[in-house]
């Protein structure tokens, strides 16, 4: 193999290892956090990173001597195995986290296009293994000595540039990340100047029709088939999933391939059906190619305005009984933290049996992690949010920040904010939160509350004053 063919495949899988070590090193919690959701146990989620971010930095720094090389090209071939495996069973079962490879750097959902990636660089490294002994191979270390000193300060300046590109663009991502926190804030200070109040007056109520209402009822032509109606797609024990769609949006169409496993993976928990607009042409090219079983089609938006969908892709969860179980879930991220509370509302025996709008509170009786009690009498005197929380769920960790940023400038007249727990008092004391905490297993059912994040409010009587919010969205909408 010609010398300079493989001295650029050790360049590529060294820059490759030492971004993604470095970027981890950086970002640690997201490191931790992504191996969580990749299915690994908390309890051993901090230390695999650690040993992850070591093996991912020697194996880049063991690819420049020629010494190490026939090592370090065998670690990362390892590496590239192992990443490809975990990701596709997770693929596999429908199950599509962050791959946080490059920490901040990039991070986005996987897909069958991360494994091909990944079976890319399996091919480079095994290439490097094979001629790792051969006689065009070099050290790199070698190879920089015969360089002038022209081509050293030349190989240096272009260095630099690549690291200042990098810079740039991490620090770029950071900035288009804290944007939409930053507009939040500032909307929420001119609502408490005064300043155009009424324009944010929606952005401040859960979307969509309060829960236990009745759901409106429709009838659509399903495309393929006969009309169909709500009531048909009710049966006893399976809530339905609403999932309102334009075959012309972008993200709708990003959502549907996850759409049509779902589909496959819960249908015995879950009728799942896709309300679209436009045309049935469209519909069935851009859509019906999925193979999609309940695809029905409205003439405009007529039944996403009567369940208040107002964007796409958009969800709502109607019960088993034809009442409204959640608010509406805007976004492909929402729309997954309500599937996940559905899946659990309906493996809860309690899911269909919580209290209603108006009812007291159940009998509290719990201990925070400084071991004061909370029990109903601290319920009254003011209003009082419920939030139900797990430190192993990827949707409590991405809300995190924006919660401890709530604790510390609250909107006003918020509830206090109680927070039940699963986890060890060590997990629970690394959230970093301000308002009182308690660890239990088994309340939230009691609320009707199946999954995390969700929450519930409680009036100043200490009675329940809303629907459950599913998801960070609804959440910090009934923390308004």
């Amino acid at each position: 193999m010609q010398a300079w063919l493989l001295t650029c495949a050790r360049l590529l899988l060294f820059g490759v290892f030492a971004t993604s070590g470095i970027a981890k090193l950086a970002d640690r919690a997201a490191a931790r956090q992504s191996l969580i959701d990749f299915g690994v146990p908390a309890s051993f989620a901090a230390s695999l990173a650690t040993i992850l971010i070591a093996a991912e930095l020697v194996t880049a720094i063991a690819l420049l001597p020629l010494a190490t090389l026939p090592f370090a090209a065998l670690g990362a071939l390892a590496l590239l195995v192992i990443f490809s495996i975990a990701i596709a069973a997770n693929l596999a079962h429908g199950r599509r986290p962050a791959c946080n490879c490059f920490g901040q750097l990039h991070s986005e959902p996987i897909g069958w296009s991360t494994v091909a990636r990944n079976a890319v660089l399996a091919i480079v490294a095994g290439v490097v293994v094979w001629n790792a002994r051969g006689p065009h191979t070099m050290s790199l270390f070698g190879w920089a000595r015969t360089l002038t000193t022209a081509q050293l300060a030349l190989l240096l300046v272009a260095a630099i540039a690549v690291a200042l590109l990098a810079a740039t663009l991490a620090l770029l991502l950071a900035v288009l990340r804290q944007q939409g926190r930053l507009l939040l804030r500032f909307e929420a200070l001119e609502t408490h100047l005064g300043i155009d109040a009424g324009a944010h007056d929606s952005a401040m109520q859960p979307a969509g029709l309060p829960p236990e209402s009745p759901a409106p009822a429709f009838e659509l032509q399903r495309v393929g088939g006969q009309p169909m109606r709500l009531d048909a797609l009710l049966s006893p024990g399976k809530d339905v999933l609403l999932l309102f769609t334009n075959p012309n949006c972008g993200p709708c169409q990003a959502l549907l391939p996850e759409v049509v496993q779902w589909e496959r993976d819960y249908a015995g928990t879950l009728t799942l059906a896709i309300i679209s607009e436009g045309s049935l042409a469209e519909n069935e090219a851009k859509i019906g190619t999925h193979g999609i079983e309940r695809l029905l089609l409205q003439e405009a938006r007529e039944v996403a305005e009567l369940y208040e969908a107002h964007a796409t892709p958009a969800a709502v969860l109607v019960g088993s009984d034809g009442t409204i179980a959640s608010y509406v879930a805007s976004g492909g991220d929402a729309i997954r933290s309500l599937l996940h509370a559905a899946l659990a509302r309906a493996e809860s025996p309690n899911g269909a049996a919580h209290i209603q709008i108006g009812d007291a509170a159940p009998e509290l009786a719990l201990r925070d992690l400084d071991g004061g009690s909370f029990t109903n009498s601290d319920l009254l005197g003011t209003e009082t949010l419920l939030l139900f929380w797990s430190p192993a769920c990827g949707y409590c960790q991405q809300m995190l920040p924006d919660l401890r940023a709530w604790e510390l400038n609250p909107p006003p007249q918020a509830p206090r904010l109680f927070v039940i727990s699963t986890g060890s008092q060590n997990e629970n004391r690394a959230l970093m939160l301000r308002s009182r905490i308690a660890i239990h297993d088994e309340l939230g059912s009691a609320f009707g509350a199946s999954g995390t994040p969700m929450a519930v409010r409680l009036d100043a009587e200490g009675r329940v004053a809303s629907g459950v919010a599913a998801g960070a969205q609804a959440v910090f909408a009934l923390m308004a």
